[in-house]
């Protein structure tokens, strides 16, 4: 098969593989995001979970529940976030890869910002994106 998204870690311990486009990007403010990018927000594309495929670096892959239903991925090697996905509801079928470690051209046709309640008070963006959106179900977003 080919693939025409691949990605890595920061060491290259980790390469993966995605079958498919990922789905729009989301960029995400809730505090879990920011602290596990260490930075303003966290950018991530998802697709489902049997298009992505571990080319090498499995051993080095590392889980973190970091809450009763995200399970998040990194490399135990270097550190760099991986994955995060759902391990209940509607969405456990589908892993978000953190697109920093996407290493193929990528554009996506859609954009959307969450938890922009959450931002960190030192980012500041003029950006429309970043305008207060009507409140949705976090649940029924990926």
């Amino acid at each position: 098969m080919e693939h025409d998204y691949q990605g890595s870690c920061l060491c290259g311990t980790v390469r993966y593989a995605l079958a498919c486009a990922p789905k729009a990007v989301t960029h995400c403010h809730c505090r879990q995001c920011r602290k596990g990018h260490g930075a303003a927000f966290a950018s991530y594309a998802s697709v489902p979970r049997e298009a992505l495929q571990i080319l090498g670096g499995i051993a080095a892959i590392r889980d973190f529940q970091s809450s009763a239903q995200v399970v998040r991925q990194f490399c135990g090697h270097c550190g760099s976030t991986l994955f995060w996905s759902r391990t209940t509801g509607d969405f456990a079928g589908w892993v978000s890869v953190a697109l920093g470690t996407l290493d193929t051209h990528f554009v996506a046709r859609k954009h959307k910002h969450v938890h922009g309640e959450s931002a960190a008070a030192w980012a500041q963006f003029n950006d429309p994106a970043f305008a207060p959106a009507p409140l949705f179900d976090a649940e029924k977003t990926i």
